[in-house]
């Protein structure tokens, strides 16, 4: 049968009625009993039982694993190929029921005209691997893959397509409505228009094309696949611009332009503004106060935060609550003035609007308190419904907590002093932006991180939990202990006298400051790239953040510019204990405790400082591990630091071919020396959902820093351009082995890397002159050029060399003996009148095949004795010479 086959029903009952009387049965039985046979009372015993068999019609009979389904759940069968050879199929003594394989058969249409049971190969399978007996079905039922869901359709204006739509729905279990109510589990929408489509965003109903039914069925013959799989049904999801035409209105170049790619991504498109196709016109309330023309009445004219709340929501948002409404005219406002001002009490009311404004003045030059706010103000933030995303008092309130601190208004009656010291202006500036930093924390908890913690969000979770603890990391703990600090220093401005201690109040707080603050500092470079990736990759995310840092709470600041404020405030509290300290007499007792308070938060900074070191010395690490393909597990080590990263090309063939990519990894006692893979393997998925990025190298070998004997600074020449060498001598090996290498970066400079190479060498053995480690050598000497690195015919020749290899490695039957090798070079060395030893491999290098025996031996490998002696009269012009 073919998969792309539809079905029509040839029942005398209409599809199209609502199926709520007829699933009576198999509502029943299909919560957590509906593979499960009923139980009959004690009363119904002397009832005469019904025995159930299983008639297998024509190719079910054939299958082999049906009869073992059949056999594991001790229900009987017979396989028959016409229902005319079964005579008694009406007994009443029998329970009958049909396995059909094709529901589009003959037989199948003679069966449902019968009103037979019939059940497909999936559920005799599925039953066997759950150990269940078959299930009771009124209808037709092939497969269990839709078992559980209600269905409501909505949109649909061609009647054999719905019936051909229902009648699948019911062949893989599943119920329909024709009223939404809330027991529907899926809404399929063919239109975004309609009251059940509102329902259904309002209540988080997913909305599914028709096209995941018919690719449901497709799978019908899977035994564990479910149609109700987040992941099979996100692929046929409604878009929120499903039958949209959108145009944007007051926004800059790139504003639209990202605006406009954002709306073909959720399956809408964009017009020209003014265009009578457009359904939906998108202004920038902030820029635009009128519309350049008449709205016709089927265009909606909304604010940008119904565009970016729809791609949050996942779903296609409510347009009234976002209508774009017209300012005032010029000439109403003028009239209104006017009016205002021609009343008799205008002047009473201007003289009355002047001594206001004077007592306000006065209050704000006198009050260390900002003003109170309004009991409505304290709830400003909206973490509510995003369907609503204007603030309302009620959504801050009813969903998340607050912190305590929050809501605490200020005590701002006290009466203050008449004349003020310069100690407490500066103790009052600490105090106002300390009560302004807490307000930024709070704004970061309930605007940002109460919203994504929510439970329940419409279209799912917008961010894991990993990613949601990655950037906001102990926020909610450093709020926790300024909310305590604001408060404390709260009481001693109201409660001021100049030998209250300021000193104090820090003190008592700095080991919770050195508990919450390293691990924020540390990590905020990983919260940042979180944020960035995040909102690059997940359009709701990027939503999200538009909508809430476009309202007041942020002052026009992002997440990561209100994220940076904890890294910035220690230091600046320590510059205002200063001041004060500087305008605190040397009788005064709070003197010693701001001294002591001042080092208190300088060793928190240090702490801090040390701490983000080491954490960004384990972030390289892991980096070079991942990065890596083979890393070895000893790299990893608390004493290791990794000292410098250089990107080279080899100069010879011992370590890997001449003109491959190899990276070198300086570390403070060791050098990891890598090559680029050739073949990089796919990204690794983590179990939260993060992808690692494929190794991009391969180990060649980790060298310890002791067996480097001297570092060559090879003279620049035409042929010969930013080269260095290293004298190594493996502990395996009698003679020293040459590694050459050209930098292929600017940074660092040659000059740069090698005294950076050699100190680190000195250090690992205990040498205080690691500038005598740096010898200078001419290129001929150590047989050294990089004239044909770049060089198209270069390039070929190594994919030549590389492809030959291949190939004899795929031509070679057996493996030549690791000795015989050996003496094949030692003999081939011989002839050529070079020393054995010179030919030898390097420690972790490959072997040589047995198809390059006839080349002659990389000049890299050579020894260096050897090298002296044939090259004795240039070496004598070296201004160093080589022992």
């Amino acid at each position: 049968m073919a998969d792309s086959s539809t079905l029509v029903s040839e029942t005398g009952r209409s599809l199209l009625a609502d199926s709520s009387a007829l699933d009576s049965k198999i509502i029943e039985t299909s919560k957590e009993n509906v593979f499960r046979a009923a139980v009959l009372d004690a009363e119904a015993e002397e009832m005469p039982q019904i025995e159930t068999r299983v008639v297998l019609v024509q190719e079910a009979g054939k299958r082999e694993e049906l009869l073992k389904a059949l056999e594991e759940i001790k229900m009987p069968y017979i396989k028959t190929d016409t229902i005319e050879e079964l005579g008694d199929s009406d007994c009443p003594e029998f329970e009958t029921i049909f396995v059909v394989s094709d529901f589009q058969a003959p037989i199948f249409s003679n069966l449902c005209k019968a009103d037979c049971r019939v059940i497909g190969p999936p559920v005799v399978l599925h039953c066997a691997q759950k150990g269940e007996p078959l299930p009771f079905s009124c209808r037709p039922l092939y497969c269990a893959s839709m078992l559980n869901l209600v269905l409501c359709f909505t949109g649909f204006r061609k009647k054999d397509e719905l019936v051909k739509l229902v009648t699948l729905v019911h062949h893989m279990g599943g119920i329909i409505r024709r009223d939404f109510s809330s027991k529907v589990t899926h809404l399929v929408a063919n239109s975004t228009h309609g009251d059940k489509f509102r329902i259904a965003v309002s209540l988080g109903i997913p909305i599914v094309k028709a096209e995941w039914i018919y690719k449901a069925w497709e799978k019908r013959n899977e035994i564990d696949f479910s149609a109700a799989d987040d992941d099979f049904r996100n692929q046929f999801k409604v878009p929120p611009f499903q039958d949209c035409m959108l145009s944007f209105l007051g926004f800059s170049d790139d504003e639209k332009a990202n605006m406009e790619e954002m709306t073909e991504m959720q399956g809408g498109h964009y017009l020209p503004v003014g265009d009578e196709r457009c359904t939906h016109l998108v202004v920038e309330e902030s820029t635009v106060k009128d519309l350049p023309f008449e709205p016709l009445k089927k265009l909606y004219v909304v604010k940008q935060e119904w565009f970016w709340g729809s791609i949050q929501m996942d779903a296609r948002a409510g347009e009234s609550m976002y209508l774009f409404e017209k300012s005032e005219s010029p000439d109403f406002k003028k009239s209104v003035s006017l009016l205002s001002l021609s009343t008799p009490n205008s002047n009473r009311k201007r003289r009355r609007l002047k001594e206001t404004l004077a007592q306000l003045t006065r209050e704000t030059d006198m009050s260390p308190f900002p003003p109170r706010k309004r009991p409505s103000a304290e709830h400003s933030l909206s973490i509510g419904s995003l369907l609503d995303i204007s603030n309302t008092p009620e959504s801050s309130t009813a969903n998340g907590e607050t912190p305590k601190s929050c809501a605490r208004p200020s005590k701002n009656s006290t009466p203050l002093p008449l004349k003020q010291s310069a100690r407490w202006q500066v103790a009052k500036e600490l105090y106002q932006t300390e009560s302004n930093y807490v307000d930024i924390l709070t704004t970061i908890i309930q605007l940002f991180q109460v919203p994504l913690e929510k439970e329940g969000q419409l279209g799912g979770p917008i961010l894991a939990q990993e990613e949601i603890k990655t950037i906001f990391g102990s926020i909610p703990d450093i709020l926790d202990v300024h909310t305590k600090i604001k408060e404390d220093l709260e009481d001693l401005m109201i409660n001021w006298t100049e030998s209250k201690s300021i000193g104090d109040i820090i003190l008592k707080y700095s080991k919770d400051l050195l508990k919450t603050y390293p691990p924020f500092v540390n990590f905020f470079e990983m919260s940042k790239e979180t944020i960035t990736r995040c909102e690059k990759q997940k359009p709701r995310f990027h939503a999200f953040l538009k909508i809430n840092q476009a309202k007041p709470e942020c002052g026009r600041q992002s997440l990561a510019e209100l994220l940076i404020r904890p890294v910035q405030r220690l230091p600046s509290v320590a510059l205002l204990l200063n001041d004060i300290k500087k305008h605190t007499a040397e009788e005064n007792p709070d003197k010693i405790t701001l001294e002591r308070a001042i080092e208190s938060l300088k060793e928190v900074m240090t702490h801090i400082n040390e701490d983000k070191r080491k954490t960004e010395a384990q972030r390289q690490f892991f980096d070079v591990v991942y990065e890596v393909d083979g890393c070895p597990a000893n790299l990893l080590s608390s004493h290791r630091s990794l000292v410098q990263r250089l990107e080279t090309v080899a100069l010879g063939d011992d370590l890997c071919d001449r003109g491959e990519q190899v990276t070198l990894f300086l570390f403070n006692d060791c050098l990891e020396i890598a090559r680029k893979r050739h073949k990089v393997i796919g990204a690794f998925k983590s179990p939260h959902g993060h992808t690692r990025p494929p190794a991009s190298l391969k180990h060649v070998v980790l060298m310890p820093l002791s067996q480097i004997k001297k570092v060559l600074d090879i003279r620049e020449t035409e042929d010969c351009q930013k080269a260095f060498a290293l004298v190594v001598r493996p502990p395996t090996e009698l003679n020293n082995k040459l590694l050459s290498f050209q930098m292929t970066t600017e940074d660092p400079c040659k000059e740069d890397w090698l005294k950076m190479l050699c100190r680190q060498v000195a250090n690992t053995i205990c040498k205080a002159d690691a500038e005598n480690l740096i010898y200078v050598a001419d290129p001929d000497s150590v047989e050294v050029n990089t004239k044909d690195m770049d060089s198209t015919l270069s390039r070929a020749s190594r994919a030549i060399k590389k492809t030959s290899k291949k190939v004899t490695r795929a031509f070679s039957f057996s493996k030549t003996p690791k000795r015989a090798l050996r003496r094949a070079l030692m003999s081939h060395s011989a002839t050529e009148g070079r020393s054995p030893s010179s030919t030898e491999s390097y420690i972790g290098s490959r072997l040589t095949s047995t198809s390059s025996l006839a080349g002659v031996p990389s000049p890299s490998l050579v020894s260096l004795p050897s090298i002296f002696e044939r090259r004795s009269h240039t070496l004598s012009r070296s201004t160093t010479h080589l022992v």
